[in-house]
């Protein structure tokens, strides 16, 4: 148990540093930076020590911006995806799960901000890490989400992207390269935040 809690409070103090330092990050795309589903797993502790939503901190500029990682998931019925499918789009991609107390907190702000933009062709995904179909269509039907939903329920995609806490969304532009990062909630329907989408 000592060495339990011992490695949940230093993956609680990096997911904060991390954090804080956001607006300095660059995105890792080597083997040797991908989180392991372990570590998805028992970001839930580390996660709900943050903020429920952070509005002074925007969204980072990933530098270079490196090709993101190719998936092909499910949706709730089953029907697969592929994120080529969304070529020529601006595409926002959501890491959340049911557990996640900031992952709630921002869904509202994601769907008012999904309103906004489905017409200016841009793609809005939240890809639940970890948990089963039935347990996120609990969870939907009681939360309002009108854009796409996939699940990742083996934590195989999770595994591919830099993500070291959930939520952590990144935003890919129309070439389907990474631009942007946020880690932790957001209220995506600000203007600000609405802007910088809109401008790619």
């Amino acid at each position: 148990m000592k060495s339990l809690a011992l490695a949940i409070f230093v993956l609680t103090v990096l997911t904060m540093t991390n954090a804080m330092a956001d607006d300095t990050a660059s995105i890792a795309l080597k083997e040797a930076n991908k989180p392991t589903k372990a570590a998805i797993k028992t970001s839930k502790t580390a996660t709900e020590t943050t903020p429920k939503l952070t509005r002074s901190r925007l969204l980072t500029a990933i530098p270079g911006r490196p090709p993101a990682p190719s998936f092909e998931l499910p949706d709730d019925e089953g029907e697969m995806h592929a994120l080529s499918d969304y070529q020529g789009k601006v595409v926002i991609i959501n890491f959340w799960a049911t557990w996640c107390p900031p992952c709630r907190a921002e869904l509202p702000s994601m769907n008012r901000a999904w309103k906004k933009l489905k017409k200016q062709n841009v793609q809005m995904l939240a890809l639940n890490v970890g948990e089963d179909e039935d347990t996120v269509f609990a969870f939907t039907g009681e939360q309002e989400i009108d854009f796409q939903i996939l699940l990742d329920e083996s934590g195989e995609i999770i595994n591919r992207w830099p993500v070291s806490g959930l939520p952590t969304t990144f935003i890919l532009d129309k070439q389907g390269r990474v631009v942007y990062r946020a880690v932790g909630g957001r209220e995506w329907d600000t203007d600000e935040i609405i802007n910088i989408i809109k401008a790619l």
